[in-house]
């Protein structure tokens, strides 16, 4: 018998798929995908993570791009209750974090009004991913004693943020969704106080094999990724602990240096 025959009331699970890599997953995640009856995901949900999905399960595609969204976000929440009052298992989707730029907490608010059950599970975010697989450490007491995630995402192209708060020495910077709107982002740090030499980077794909990072200055890294043609959603990572990248670098000379030496 479903839930819903049985009259009881459904549940919505929102649920972190992580920054890409489908190994970073969680467990309870890749459970509740095997588990779902309904399944509403987003555009930045890799397809290594839609193969977790249990065979039965009803796929919604809601995702969104610039300018051009599928369905907009009182739609989703609508969506979501509907079914969850229906008495289904919905698992709703999200890339990276659903409760850091994903709007689940609108998502949460819908769902409490209406009175279905929820329960947030977290996931990776992009920032922690696309550090990780940079080999820049977000945080260092050396270096960085602070951490903000900003959103680089407006209509108009440049957000409203508090320039002065986030140009403050030994402090790491990372912008959501800012790779559109990149040279006004820098532009106003330089402005409001940072150095222009001060380390940036720009990861596309991150986690991914596709993955590509770019890495210059505060002054120089728009012009650099202009170059480059980047096309999938980038991260921008500003401070100091970008230049920790470079021991990566050295770190994989040296193991295939090695690797090489053992095949003699």
């Amino acid at each position: 018998m479903t839930a819903s025959a049985s009259g009881a009331k459904g549940i919505v699970y929102l649920v972190g798929a992580g920054p890409g890599d489908p190994e970073l997953i969680t467990l309870k995640a890749a459970r509740l995908l095997r588990e779902a009856e309904v399944v509403v995901y987003d555009r930045l949900v890799g397809p290594g993570i839609l193969e977790l999905i249990g065979p039965s399960a009803e796929r919604i595609y809601v995702g969104k791009e610039r300018a051009n969204h599928i369905m907009r976000q009182a739609e989703i929440n609508a969506l979501l209750v509907r079914r969850g009052l229906r008495g289904q298992r919905v698992v709703r989707l999200k890339g990276g974090d659903p409760l850091i730029f994903g709007r689940g907490g609108e998502e949460i608010e819908a769902l409490a009004e209406a009175g279905v059950p929820f329960e947030v599970v977290p996931g990776v975010t992009a920032a922690a991913g696309c550090a990780a697989a940079t080999a820049i450490p977000l945080t260092h007491r050396d270096h960085a004693r602070t951490l903000v995630l900003v959103t680089g995402h407006t209509k108009d192209g440049e957000p409203e943020l508090n320039w002065q708060a986030l140009c403050q020495p030994g402090q790491t910077i990372v912008f959501y969704m800012g790779h559109k709107a990149l040279d006004r982002l820098c532009a106003r740090l330089i402005e409001h106080g940072l150095p222009g030499a001060l380390p940036a980077a720009l990861v596309e794909n991150g986690t991914l094999p596709s993955q590509r990072a770019i890495r210059a200055t505060l002054a120089t890294i728009a012009a650099e990724v202009e170059r480059a043609t980047l096309q999938g959603p980038a991260l921008l990572i500003v401070g100091e602990v970008v230049a920790f990248a470079d021991l990566a670098h050295v770190a994989a000379a040296a193991g295939a240096l090695h690797h090489a030496q053992e095949l003699r």
